[in-house]
């Protein structure tokens, strides 16, 4: 009889002490807001670079003689500029360029570099070295630098700014996934396929390839806010975007020289370049943590 009360007893406790726990474990994380915040804010301005004409309160392109340098105001959340044109729509419109040449830049960077870097790690021997020497006489170029000659050479556009950043990307992506190559196929598992006699390219495509995504996929998403500072920096010096409508890079160079008794012509496209790149740092970091198992264990 005392036996079943102890029983009861601790079935009641653990009964009350259940649900407090699970919503101590449902708990947001204070940390975890800053990547909501951020996911949100970059879904926000993708939406603004997909459906400009829908969320732009006017039109790019308008020059309106009566608000002609402009401060905020409720007509013109981000004043206007030397053409009476709304900062806010030129923002918005402007976010579809420095968006592209972000994520291309990355893409074309990732796929380049990645796929040297593979090659070379899988192959070795005499590829390994010739590729890496490459790599080694472009990683001893800055980054800004070899992008600011390559736009130069090819001249102003959406694509070759795009070919510039992601050139200027290619010596770190081949590095890592050398590195990250080269340590999965003498991994045991690798070992084993090759003993029962699979070929070289099942292996590689089955074992090596999967296993080795991951640190590039972390630093894809790292580099986009990267790519996106050095689009618009090529843009601030007149090599970027030659549209009617300009990225944010081109907005800060036309804004430089009012910033004195307009400040908010380049204020408001810079603070949008800033919280994009703080906003996909954010997500870069979550998602290296949720990726890697070492810190996933510390």
């Amino acid at each position: 009889m005392r036996q079943s009360t102890a029983a009861e007893a601790v079935l009641q406790r653990r009964k009350w002490e259940l649900p407090a726990y699970r919503g101590r474990a449902k708990r947001i994380k204070p940390a975890d807001l800053f990547v909501y915040a951020a996911g949100a804010l970059i879904l926000i301005i993708a939406i603004c670079a997909a459906f400009p004409q829908w969320i732009a309160p006017y039109s790019p392109t308008d020059m309106m003689l009566d608000a002609i340098m402009q401060g905020p105001s409720a007509a013109h959340p981000f004043g206007t500029d030397y053409y009476g044109r709304d900062i806010l729509s030129l923002v918005v419109y402007g976010s579809r360029d420095s968006l592209y040449i972000g994520f291309m830049s990355v893409l074309v960077g990732g796929l380049a570099g990645g796929a040297i870097g593979t090659i070379s790690g899988y192959i070795g021997g005499a590829v390994d070295a010739v590729l890496m020497r490459i790599v080694d006489v472009l990683m001893t170029i800055p980054g800004i630098l070899l992008a600011l000659a390559i736009a130069a050479a090819m001249g102003p556009g959406l694509g070759n700014i795009v070919l510039a950043v992601a050139a200027a990307s290619v010596p770190g992506y081949a590095r890592v996934m050398r590195g990250q190559t080269i340590s999965i196929k003498s991994r045991p598992f690798v070992t084993a396929s090759r003993a029962i006699g699979a070929t070289p390219f099942s292996i590689f495509w089955k074992h090596v390839l999967p296993n080795s995504l991951s640190p590039l996929l972390v630093m894809a998403t790292l580099g986009i806010g990267t790519a996106i500072l050095t689009g618009s920096g090529l843009s601030f010096l007149g090599l970027g975007v030659l549209k009617e409508i300009p990225d944010w890079g081109a907005l800060l160079s036309q804004g430089r020289g009012y910033l004195t008794v307009a400040w908010w012509i380049c204020t408001y496209p810079g603070l949008a370049i800033t919280l994009l790149v703080l906003a996909v740092n954010i997500v870069g970091d979550w998602l290296r943590d949720r990726l890697d198992p070492k810190r996933k264990e510390g």
